[in-house]
């Protein structure tokens, strides 16, 4: 069971109301890694979120808003998240 991706989808959902939101645990490729040293993954995730709220914010204050809505997880067992956060508009070109 995913629990901190679950976890963080809830949050992201409900803060950011996404258009596309994918979450996928990467752990596996960071074995050995600083921070990927539990058992059954969830330290490290790719993010791709689609969300109006990201209208008019720069590629860091995008990343900020992520990081703030799911900041329990990160203190307590996610090492690593790579975002990738677009307007409705630039996912249509991506």
């Amino acid at each position: 069971m995913a629990v901190y991706a679950t976890r963080m989808e809830n949050k992201l959902t409900q803060a950011l109301e996404p258009q596309a939101l994918v979450i996928k645990d990467v752990s596996h490729s960071h074995a050995g890694h600083a921070g990927a040293d539990h058992p059954g993954g969830e330290t490290h995730f790719d993010v791709t979120i689609v969300s109006d709220r990201f209208q008019g914010l720069g590629r860091v204050a995008r990343q900020r808003l992520v990081y703030e809505v799911v900041k329990e997880e990160l203190a307590e067992r996610v090492h690593a998240l790579s975002i990738k956060a677009l307007t409705p508009e630039e996912a249509a070109k991506d």
